[in-house]
């Protein structure tokens, strides 16, 4: 590590002292400064741009260039006459102004093409090739080089700080729903242009009328000889671990032409590396995104599946994975887009986790679980649209999309306190959405807008747990001075209403959610002049749920028993449901938009009269009947082209939904069951939020930061109850009398000098909330700070070394504890990346994690991953891999973590090392 760094600073230095300085300012003829102008400085002898540059709000410019060297200036801004001049540098900076003139041929058309990056109103191009250095080999590699964008842990492209929604290709979507297909699998050396589309709106009518800042957008544009062939890789492989051979089979392929495009891609392999998670799949493409958000009310349809585990390289120990993939647009005249897909992902892996859990109450043992999970889930997702503008005035857009699932889950636990304990857990789950929109723009100062969204949804999950018990052991008791049984579980079975005759206690589940739920909304927009706007809206939210559950035992004969139990704390003795939650929500608004000098002011107010109701066991329940005004008020000020500062206000409604309303008994594990509360009303939110962005091509620096701070009245929080002498607990959930509140910040600082990228970020949250634990009100604050900071080069023909290093702080404070804990996360890493020899690829990676927790450690890993490719040069259409991950042999891996019930310790065992040999073909 020291070595490295010791490399990093002579670099800099090196790279410091062998340039020199050139700067000025480019005018025009009347004297007024150009900004954004390109100005470039091109090698004559290597013709290459050897620098380039923007010019600032002042007209400024600087470019950094070797020493004795001839350089052709070229500075360009579009309605201006290009300027073309040859200097020689010598051993001192050098000072030059610049006016250009007017001139309506356009001449710095053909040059800008050529820079590595131009900005062309809210679109910032970014020339591909003017980033690499070789060793690229899909798209994310690239995107990764680029100021002012990255690729956060979650393998989400963010840009100036705001998460990439979409990405194109030719201006076609790809796989609509989820970028990371886009940046594994879309080949770098078929993107020739990247642009980055800023302030994006789906609908060109309404760009105009309404504040897209926070929206961004991709679109690849392809080298020529991309298009009308074939064109992607193949990658197959085979190695070798310490438990099993290693497989890897890869297609990718894609076919583009003006009318139509074509997307394969393929995958098996065991080798941990995921293209399509789970969690992807269930929010890829096809995800239920209401609209009525804008408008102040959430209603959120929670997912009643069961509960499987999301697997990577840093949690599982066993992965393997399937993909087949076909994505298509098709334009049969220039009026009509039509595009869909078709995704089969299936996946299964192994996980364990040793979890050391010390619980708060001091009457509930502590407890050691060993947990193995087998896991499998087969997922079908098809998507079709339609685009359809009849004329400059009338856009129709339709999608349909699906989800279908089979996927079941087997846990076999070892638990110090209940001993061997098997749990079972399958499902079918299905979703089907459908959205239609129409806008048509009537007049210069009229704009209608219809979106409509449907939602259909069906889940079944079934759980099974098996435990082991000891009849004739069993003492069960509510008297803490009497000795409870050995395995700690017949309190609970008493009070469950169990029969604790039997040899296991197996304990089954049949659930059934389904869910459908109408969102429409209209749009009316006048145009009072080209300053300002408004906007009236109107809509409606129809949600309509069904929850049927049954829950109960097979004794050791085999036949069913059903419990009747009578649980202290919640609300019903049922162990099953039968319930029907209906919401309705009737609003109407009115927003006005006014552009004032620097400023974009945009206040408003939605009215909502609301009415939901559930009907349980035939008899309806529960009733809430109200009516409510939401203000909200954004301002945008816009400093500059590349600096903003946005301050927004609004406050929502949130309702939940049936699983928290069905008052018959669940089970959400062996130690956990919930009964819901019929009579929960909404919560209510205030939401500030502070987001101040500059992107500054002058001087090659980005700063983003963000703020934001929430308050919740009547949050939904549970109240757990542990039965006496037991670890097995019941909730139910309640409306909270106390406010939760929230509140985080981040902030982000990167520089480019020269070959060195350097950037320092850092984060803060403070969260109060509350629980409760067998009726007490138990309180919980958590502070985090963090600070993360990166320093890399960017050569084009030298190694590139990347150090990071992050650090944590979390203090959790607990009213139910005497102490506070506090923990502390460091974590530094390297990444080298070379292209040697016009041939040899060579790449690694090394992350070190330590936890320490009041000055003492509590846990460390690190893991080590590198590559090895060759190819004869860079058009060989043959490379050869060897890929190692996890060289060093990483077992597990160790977090510490607090709740409001307990303080846990858990060991998750990972994948070991893998070897492998790999071949990649390039078509």
């Amino acid at each position: 590590m020291k070595k490295i760094l010791l490399f990093t600073i002579l670099m800099v230095s090196w790279v410091s002292t062998a340039q020199i300085t050139l700067k000025g300012v480019v005018k025009d003829s009347i004297g007024e400064p150009l900004e954004m102008a390109n100005v470039i400085a091109l090698d004559t002898v290597a013709k290459t741009i050897s620098s380039f540059g923007f010019t600032d709000a002042n007209g400024n410019f600087k470019l950094d260039l070797k020493r004795n060297t001839t350089y052709n200036i070229k500075i360009s801004y579009v309605g201006f006459k290009e300027i073309s001049e040859f200097i020689k540098t010598k051993e001192t900076n050098i000072t030059k102004n610049y006016t250009m003139f007017e001139d309506n041929m356009l001449d710095g058309i053909n040059i800008v093409a050529k820079m590595p990056v131009t900005i062309k109103g809210d679109t910032i191009v970014y020339n591909a090739d003017s980033f690499k250095n070789g060793s690229e080999r899909k798209l994310k590699d690239v995107l990764d080089k680029l100021p002012g964008v990255e690729i956060n842990d979650d393998g989400q492209i963010e840009v100036e700080g705001k998460a990439v929604e979409k990405i194109m290709v030719d201006g076609k979507e790809f796989f609509s729903g989820d970028t990371k297909l886009a940046t594994e699998n879309i080949p770098s050396n078929a993107v020739d242009k990247i642009q980055v589309l800023r302030n994006y709106g789906d609908v060109s009518q309404l760009s105009g009328v309404q504040n897209n800042q926070d929206r961004v957008a991709i679109n690849i544009k392809l080298k020529e000889g991309k298009k009308n062939f074939w064109f992607g890789d193949v990658l197959a492989g085979a190695g070798d671990s310490p438990d099993t051979g290693l497989y890897l089979f890869q297609p990718k392929l894609f076919y583009y032409t003006p009318k139509y495009t074509i997307n394969i891609i393929g995958d098996v392999n065991n080798m941990g590396e995921v293209v399509i998670s789970r969690r992807d799949a269930r929010s890829f493409g096809g995800s239920f995104q209401s609209q009525s958000p804008s408008n102040g009310t959430n209603i959120n349809i929670a997912d009643a599946g069961i509960g499987f585990l999301n697997a990577s390289t840093r949690n599982a120990n066993r992965i393997e994975t399937k993909l087949g993939a076909f994505n298509f647009t098709y334009s049969p005249n220039p009026k009509l887009d039509l595009s869909g897909f078709l995704i089969w992902s299936g996946n299964s892996n192994g996980q364990r986790n040793i979890n050391t859990i010390d619980y708060v109450d001091p009457d509930t043992p502590d407890d050691i679980v060993d947990n193995s999970t087998d896991q499998t889930s087969n997922t079908g997702l098809f998507r079709f649209s339609t685009i359809y503008k009849k004329n400059i005035n009338n856009q129709l857009n339709y999608n349909v999309s699906g989800r279908f699932s089979n996927e079941f889950r087997t846990d076999n636990v070892n638990s110090f306190v209940l001993s061997d304990i098997t749990e079972t857990e399958k499902a079918t789950p299905y979703t089907i959405n459908q959205d239609f929109s129409y806008f048509y723009t009537a007049s210069e100062k009229s704009i209608f807008a219809l979106e409509v969204q449907h939602l259909l949804q069906d889940e079944d999950p079934f759980y099974l747990a098996s435990l082991e018990n000891d009849p004739f052991n069993n003492n069960p008791t509510n008297d803490p001075a009497l000795e409870d049984s050995e395995d700690g579980f017949d309190d609970t079975a008493v009070t469950l209403g169990l029969d604790t005759s039997n040899m296991y206690y197996n304990l089954e589940q049949d659930r059934r959610v389904k869910s459908n739920q109408l969102d429409a909304k209209f749009d009316y927009y006048y145009i009072l002049n080209d300053k300002s706007n408004l906007n009236f809206v109107a809509g409606t939210i129809l949600s309509s749920q069904n929850y049927d559950s049954r829950f109960f035992q097979i004794l050791d004969n085999g036949t069913e028993f059903e419990p009747n139990p009578s649980i202290s704390g919640i609300n019903s003795s049922e162990t099953t449901n039968d319930t029907e939650y209906n919401f309705t929500d009737l609003y109407a608004g009115l927003r006005y938009r006014l552009k004032t000098g620097i400023f974009t002011i945009t206040p408003g107010f939605t009215m909502h009269s609301y009415n939901s109701n559930n009907t349980q066991y035939g008899t309806e329940t529960f009733k809430d009947t109200f009516f409510k005004i939401l203000p909200e008020f954004e301002t945008i000020a816009q400093f500059k082209k590349s600096e903003s500062l946005t301050f927004t206000y609004k406050q929502e409604v949130n309702f939940t939904d049936v699983n928290q309303i069905a008052r018959g008994i669940v089970a959400n594990s062996y130690s956990s069951f919930y009964a819901g509360n019929a009579e929960l009303i909404n919560a209510s939110f205030h939401n500030v939020s502070l987001f101040y962005r500059s992107f500054n091509l002058f001087n090659n620096s980005s700063v983003f930061a963000r703020a934001n701070y929430r308050k919740t009245i009547d949050q939904v929080n549970s109240n757990t109850i542990f039965e006496d002498n037991s670890v097995v607990s019941s909730s139910t959930s309640i409306n909270s009398p106390f406010d939760n509140e929230n509140f985080t910040a981040f902030a982000r600082l990167s520089k480019t000098i020269r070959k060195i990228t350097a950037r320092v970020g850092g984060n803060f949250s403070y969260n109060k909330s509350y629980q409760f634990i067998n009726s007490l009100e138990n309180t919980n604050k958590n502070i985090s700070r963090g600070l993360n900071t990166q320093i890399g080069t960017n050569f084009r023909k030298a190694p590139n070394v990347n150090l990071s290093y992050n650090v944590t702080f979390n203090d959790q404070a607990n009213s139910a504890r005497t102490e506070d804990i506090n923990t502390v996360t460091h974590a530094p890493a390297i990444n080298f990346d070379a292209y040697i020899w016009n041939s040899l690829t060579l790449t690694s990676d090394f992350t070190f994690n330590e936890v320490r927790q009041e000055g003492s450690k509590q846990s460390s890993f690190n893991i080590w991953n590198a590559k090895v490719a060759y190819r004869k040069d860079k058009d060989a259409k043959m490379e050869y891999e060897l890929v190692g991950s996890n060289l060093l042999g990483t077992g597990s891996e160790t977090s510490v973590g607090q709740s409001i019930i307990s303080f846990n310790v858990n060991e998750r065992f990972i994948m070991p090392r893998f070897i492998s040999l790999r071949l990649r073909y390039q078509l």
